[in-house]
């Protein structure tokens, strides 16, 4: 038996006897169980009144989910990448660099700038279409909030998007002391801030939600 499996199991028999959770969490700290350890197994079943324990139910994997939970996550970094990248074509018809100008260089930001609206156009509608979706399902089973693929790639969301905001204030920083701040930077360092930091925010808000049912 797992140490985990026997953990749940003895918090299982203390409240089936009747043994408060405060005292069940005290004595097995003197056992040299870690708080995470203690909580996880006393999670795992409901706090409400009942003669016998009720377990709460556990994360899932389901093929269908993971498939819709792919396709939400791979728009939603396709529609961040070429949302950033049309606003940098745009600050660099706005603001030229004039070592770049000429006939084929804007061309060139022309097409790019039909290609990450077309990337947009299909994308963020998917996006958007599978968000709905999953929260009115959510809404209606909050047990749909266990899905481990699910929880996975909202890590991973959170990962990216921290990556992208420290990756992003180290290259303004780098600049700032090298005294090459230009306006055309400026704006595409903020442009990087904005995507990354909504996704971020608002993924870390989502986590905190889940944190809070389960709690419940």
């Amino acid at each position: 038996m797992a140490a985990g499996d026997e953990l749940v199991d003895f918090v299982r028999d203390a409240l089936g006897r009747g043994v408060p959770r405060a005292q069940i969490e005290e004595v097995l700290r003197t056992g040299g169980w870690t708080t995470d350890q203690i909580r996880g197994a006393l999670k795992a079943f409901v706090d409400v009144d009942f003669p016998v324990p009720v377990p709460r139910a556990r994360p899932y994997l389901s093929a269908r989910e993971a498939f819709i939970y792919l396709v939400l996550f791979g728009t939603l970094y396709t529609s961040a990448y070429y949302l950033g990248r049309l606003i940098f074509d745009i600050i660099n018809l706005t603001f030229p660099d004039a070592a770049q100008e000429g006939v084929s260089y804007a061309t060139y930001i022309r097409e790019s700038m039909r290609w990450s609206l077309s990337s947009l156009i299909v994308a963020f509608p998917v996006f958007l279409y599978l968000s709905w979706t999953t929260d009115r399902e959510m809404a209606r089973d909050p047990v749909k909030r266990a899905s481990k693929v699910r929880r996975w790639l909202t890590y991973l969301t959170l990962f990216v998007s921290a990556c992208a905001l420290i990756g992003d204030v180290t290259t303004l920083v780098y600049n700032a002391l090298g005294g090459e701040l230009t306006i055309r930077f400026a704006l595409k360092v903020l442009t990087v801030g904005l995507i990354a930091g909504t996704a971020f925010v608002y993924y870390l808000r989502d986590l905190r939600q889940d944190e809070m049912e389960g709690d419940k």
